[in-house]
């Protein structure tokens, strides 16, 4: 039986979801959470199908069947496009969150938007992806962007500097002269280097993520089986790698302190 006080899993291909449990965190202190990044695996933007869905089931069955988590948080575009839709069938009385690209808050920030939309390359090719353009696509312009390598700088702690705003400029310059209103990050990733893209970008367009929407998804949904934490207790965090490497948990730590 789900109880209140067990935790809630946020799950990702490596560091990116990092970006959406500071959110999480912030938004219900109270929670315990367990953080769980697949390094070895990483990247899963430039895998199969079929791939990434055997590892995303695999993991999430650990952490409801083995943990005892009472609430699932897919903090990964790709997975979630991949393979939230059945991990719903396979576990309908646990509350589980996905991520998808900030398009909406994009597309309504102001009238005539252009809207480029930075994700990996299997988050783009998508039917998620592709239905949510659909939705948008008469009240916007969108641009996809394919970006294989850019969460590799993230997963390597590269977060600013020459190599980064050099692989940076090539994929969004090309774009500039469109005239975008907005750039929406469509990796959990991509939110640790959003100051180098604001940089190459300009302070004119709007940048976004849906850190922030998914965490409030999840608190909902949480209210909604009434399992929320009581208010008293003080929640906490635990990284967990599938990589033996120190480093990465070291990582982990450093990613979760910074400010973003």
């Amino acid at each position: 039986m789900i109880q209140k006080t067990n935790p809630i899993a946020v799950f990702d291909s490596g560091m990116g979801g990092i970006s959406v449990l500071k959110e999480m965190t912030r938004l219900m202190p109270e929670e315990d959470f367990i953080y769980f990044g697949d390094s070895v695996n990483a990247p899963y933007g430039t895998k199969s199908l079929e791939e990434i869905r055997r590892l995303t089931i695999g993991h999430i069955r650990y952490f409801i069947e083995e943990k005892s988590a009472k609430a699932i948080a897919v903090a990964c575009n790709t997975a979630t496009s991949a393979a939230v839709r059945i991990l719903r069938e396979m576990y309908p009385d646990v509350p589980l969150v996905g991520v998808e690209p900030a398009i909406k808050p994009a597309v309504n920030a102001c009238p005539n938007a252009r809207i480029l939309v930075m994700a990996t390359p299997r988050t783009l090719a998508e039917e998620k992806f592709h239905n949510l353009e659909h939705i948008y696509e008469e009240q916007a312009s969108i641009y996809p962007l394919p970006c294989p390598g850019l969460m590799e700088f993230v997963e390597r702690g590269i977060l600013s500097g020459d190599e980064l705003n050099s692989f940076l400029r090539n994929l969004i310059e090309p774009y500039l002269e469109k005239n975008l209103t907005g750039i929406v990050l469509g990796c959990t990733h991509y939110p640790f280097v959003k100051k180098a893209i604001q940089q190459i970008a300009g302070p004119s367009i709007e940048i976004f993520d849906g850190s922030l929407g998914t965490a409030r998804e999840l608190l909902r949904r949480l209210h909604a089986a009434d399992l929320e934490q009581e208010p008293s207790h003080k929640g906490s965090v635990t990284f967990l790698n599938s990589s033996e490497d120190p480093a990465k948990l070291a990582l982990m730590e450093y990613l979760f302190q910074s400010v973003i």
